[in-house]
């Protein structure tokens, strides 16, 4: 007597009740050139950013927080023209 494992299917699936591979489907694939996948997404930088812990008074945070999103570029800009940069 053979014994059925665990999560094995036993029932057999018609290859005609597959999804229709839709545009959407294809855009979220994972695309190849030869063995190796490639990445979406932004590219990687020729200077990336460095993470940091800084240390703010608050106001000054909430001054550029209150500028709202890009605050911490606006904050990088605004040391970079104070270091003369």
């Amino acid at each position: 007597m053979q014994t059925k494992k665990p999560g094995a299917e036993s029932e057999w699936v018609d290859p005609d009740d597959a999804p229709h591979l839709t545009r959407e489907w294809f855009e979220r694939a994972d695309l190849y050139h030869g063995d190796k996948m490639v990445r979406r997404g932004r590219p990687k930088s020729a200077s990336p950013k460095q993470a940091v812990n800084l240390r703010l008074d608050a106001d000054v945070l909430e001054h550029f927080r209150r500028t709202g999103p890009g605050w911490q570029s606006r904050i990088n800009e605004a040391l970079r023209k104070a270091a003369g940069l």
